[in-house]
């Protein structure tokens, strides 16, 4: 069970075990490309690496750190002696709103002007993965946080044809149940006594929203919960006004947003905090960056949060957010930027294990073996293990229950808004105790 309280010494046995090696995923990288690279230093042809992201527009708060992430990884894999001797360049597409035709337009230009060997991503998500038919023509690796369970149909569909799509997180349909287990934790364990066994869905009009909300809808009753109303809003969404009302008219247990916008959330703690009802808050993703911090201010203080792809709050996560920060600023959001980051290195060693990076459209299928080790490997990055099952990584607890095979659906709370967030779940990886929200007596 994932919401027992917070075992100090057991977390500290756990991770003496997992970071011995050195702090940071660059050191684990470090061993692995130095031995292939064989002392080569970054001199030779540079190998194009693109990203397609949304530097402009609603998602631009990650965006721009998905770009930070990606530039921080090339220039430590540089420094190590890049893909056997090879350095990798990163290139950089503005996919502004994030939908289909700008997204395949972007991937075109870096495939075709760029001639990149992969592409790295952050999410795109309402492309509903229309993009991965051009990544099939061009034969190329691309990796995604898109977070969706449409990743798994289109592979399944075809997997010799879709062999170098991955999605670098597990699907969205996984925060759903896993959060009525922590919820569950909780209640059993009287860390939190609901006022009731109430949750009021609202999720944003967008796909990934919609599975969360159904797979929280869906499960509930298993959980010893019931759904009081189930609301889908247009995004994205400033003004909350109807969605309170509904809210107070019959307050529930537990309101959970499925929506990720940083602003849209930060609003609705604004708007909810003069009037609150007796109700846990639980947000999807978007408090992981600082502008929800930086918006709500004191308002956000309680919530709780969860995401399956950001740092963990280890010796390597802090190591890695220290790093981050020195060198984008302490105002960035290194929950974000690891994304890619994380990708990046995971990438790289796939590649330098066999034998060096393929090129678009590439006759040799060089891509091919590329994609294979990427497979075969269990990488300890910042986030946790990377173990691809359909070309997607896995969960823990919820789909292994080996913490070495699976990325940990992390539950965080905003407890001083002034400060980051704190991990509360799952075990082994928990720094802090859940506490009760400011908002209920």
């Amino acid at each position: 069970m994932t919401g027992h309280s917070n075992n100090p010494s057991s977390r500290r046995s756990f991770l003496k075990g997992t970071t011995g090696a050195g702090l940071g995923v660059a050191a684990a990288s470090t061993g692995v490309l130095a031995s292939v690279n064989q002392g080569r230093a970054a001199e030779g042809e540079p190998i194009p690496v693109g990203q397609g992201t949304m530097m402009s527009g609603w998602g631009a708060a990650d965006g721009l750190e998905f770009k930070n992430g990606l530039e921080m990884a090339a220039e430590e894999i540089n420094a190590m002696g890049g893909i056997l001797g090879r350095p990798i360049e990163p290139h950089f597409v503005d996919t502004r709103e994030g939908g289909p035709d700008t997204v395949i337009q972007a991937f075109q230009r870096l495939i075709d002007r760029e001639n990149a060997s992969a592409i790295i991503c952050g999410y795109n998500l309402a492309t509903l993965e229309a993009e991965y038919d051009v990544i099939a023509d061009a034969g190329i690796v691309y990796t995604h946080t898109n977070t969706s369970l449409i990743h798994h149909e289109r592979y399944n569909g075809d997997p010799d044809r879709f062999f170098g799509c991955f999605q670098t997180d597990p699907s969205e349909y996984w925060y759903g149940e896993g959060l009525l287990n922590y919820l569950a934790g909780l209640r059993d364990t009287g860390q939190w006594t609901p006022a009731n066994n109430k949750i009021a869905i609202v999720a944003g009009a967008q796909n990934y929203s919609i599975v969360i909300g159904n797979s929280v809808r869906d499960n509930a009753q298993r959980y010893g919960f019931e759904i009081s109303f189930y609301d889908t809003v247009q995004i994205p969404i400033s003004e909350w006004g109807p969605t309170l009302a509904k809210v107070r008219e019959d307050p529930p247990g537990v309101i959970c947003i499925t929506h990720y916008a940083p602003a849209d959330l930060a609003n609705f703690m604004l708007q909810f905090a003069p009037n609150p009802t007796p109700s846990l808050v639980y947000m999807q993703y978007g408090p992981s960056l600082a502008q929800f911090r930086e918006i709500g201010g004191e308002a956000v203080n309680g919530v709780l949060y969860a995401t399956v792809i950001a740092n963990l709050q280890d010796e390597r996560g802090n190591d890695f957010v220290a790093r981050y920060k020195a060198k984008f600023g302490e105002s960035s959001s290194p929950a974000s930027g690891v994304q890619t980051y994380d990708a990046c290195h995971l990438w790289a060693i796939a590649a330098a294990v066999a034998g060096g990076a393929g090129n678009p459209y590439d006759g040799d299928d060089q891509n091919r073996r590329v994609a294979d080790q990427m497979r075969r490997i269990v990488h300890r990055g910042i986030c946790g293990a990377y173990h691809f099952v359909e070309n997607g990584a896995m969960t823990y607890p919820a789909q292994t229950n080996d913490p070495s095979l699976g990325m940990p659906h992390q539950f965080l709370q905003v407890q001083d808004f002034m400060r980051t967030p704190v991990m509360v779940g799952p075990q082994p990886y928990a720094v802090a105790d859940f506490e009760t929200p400011p908002w209920i007596s």
